[in-house]
């Protein structure tokens, strides 16, 4: 029914139609600037839509709109499954999401992140020694692919060796973002076993013998006598795996990939590595692979004189709001150097916003802004080698399956 006063229901405006499910990113991206000239919201397939960068934050740190990472089995049809058989970080709300939120959060500061920086550096130049004398390689599969999981394991001080084993898991784990739960549940399933049994028994040998890594830290927390539980601690392990792996992994290759449309920005970057920070934070506005998020009203909920019923999805546009013309008045520029926004502009929401704002932030700015400048000196005229082959759009985290580039070797 329509509320009183000048408050109506989401279901009774008369909203444009935005339909992007399966849509090549460019396409889908146009489709949102049209939809965000007429309006801040759009009514789309499966709910509306929220298209503008001041509504997007809005809805994110609005609490009440919570984390659709919870409801996703059951959207498909699923009723019963393991992927949802341990409450995640990624999806807990109020006091629960915020007790943990507090506890670990002294381990995931920008600080700890920069203590990695050298093994970062390590991990990344060995990866490159494997193919620079060969003039042309995948990067995406053999770089990208393979940068971050080592990162992690030194992180958690597990075995370099079982990069593999974290790759996989975390493949076949985020399927469940991909539309696709119902047929991708057992392969789901499968991993998310596996990977409970690892963690497990990485738990149990910190217990038995602590060392200097996350993991040791995270069994050693403790506030006013509240510490985390042996499932709590699987899940923030399998957290940071999951989410640690795959984001940065697709947002590395995304970011070369825009990179190497500008050369100039390229032979920049190079020549000044100092500028990292602030091409992170482009190439991830500009080309984030994360480019949604979802809400679900968990309550009525009344914003700008719409109401929500309790129930209703909100799909959040990040990559609408990173290309806000309201915002960023140039949103297709890429601008290396601030001078077209102020040493620093309006922050980039790929890592999203409010309480959800993605944990290990800090650590996967650390690893891309290690990797970005070091590629850009070592391989000076790194160029594409044929086309990229993107996976597909309905993938939530998205980013280049195969990247292939050539650069010239030095001669001896």
């Amino acid at each position: 029914m329509t509320t009183s006063g000048t408050v109506r229901r989401v279901d009774e405006l008369d909203l444009p139609e935005l339909d992007v499910l399966g849509v090549e990113r460019a396409e889908a991206l146009e489709r949102i600037r049209a939809v965000q000239a007429e309006h801040w919201l759009a009514r789309t397939p499966l709910g509306y839509c929220v298209t503008r960068y001041e509504d997007c934050v809005a809805v994110l740190r609005d609490r009440r709109f919570h984390s659709i990472l919870s409801v996703i089995p059951e959207l498909a049809g699923v009723e019963r499954s393991r992927a949802r058989r341990r409450k995640s970080i990624l999806s807990m709300e109020g006091a629960e999401h915020d007790r943990l939120r507090r506890l670990v959060a002294p381990a995931f500061t920008p600080a700890a992140a920069e203590r990695l920086r050298p093994e970062m550096g390590r991990i990344l130049e060995g990866l490159l020694d494997e193919v620079a004398d060969r003039g042309a390689c995948d990067l995406q599969q053999e770089v990208a692919e393979r940068y971050p999981i080592p990162v992690i394991c030194a992180l958690l001080g597990a075995p370099a060796s079982d990069w593999a084993k974290f790759s996989h898991w975390a493949t076949e784990v985020f399927k469940i973002f991909n539309g696709t739960v119902a047929e991708d549940l057992p392969a789901i399933e499968a991993a998310l076993g596996e990977l409970d049994e690892y963690v497990e028994a990485l738990v149990a040998r910190r217990r038995a013998e602590p060392r200097d890594d996350l993991l040791s830290a995270l069994i050693a927390i403790e506030e006013e006598g509240d510490r985390l539980s042996g499932e709590e601690l699987v899940m923030l392990v399998e957290a940071l795996l999951l989410a640690g792996t795959d984001t940065t992994r697709n947002q590395l290759g995304c970011s070369v990939a825009l990179l190497l449309e500008h050369p100039e920005h390229w032979a920049l970057l190079g020549e000044r590595p100092e500028l990292a920070p602030r091409a992170v934070e482009e190439t991830m506005r500009r080309l984030g692979a994360v480019r949604a998020t979802g809400r679900i009203a968990s309550e009525d909920i009344e914003y700008r004189g719409v109401l929500f019923p309790q129930g209703t999805l909100v799909a959040v546009s990040l990559a609408g709001a990173n290309h806000d013309p309201r915002v960023f008045p140039d949103p297709d520029r890429l601008d290396l150097t601030g001078e077209g926004s102020g040493e620093r502009g309006p922050v980039q929401l790929t890592f999203g916003s409010g309480v959800h704002h993605c944990l290990g932030a800090a650590l996967a700015r650390a690893e891309l802004a290690e990797a970005l400048p070091r590629l850009a000196r070592r391989f000076p005229d790194l160029a594409l080698d044929g086309p990229i082959t993107w996976k597909p759009p309905t993938n939530g985290i998205w980013g280049p399956e195969h990247l292939p580039v050539r650069w010239t070797v030095p001669a001896r």
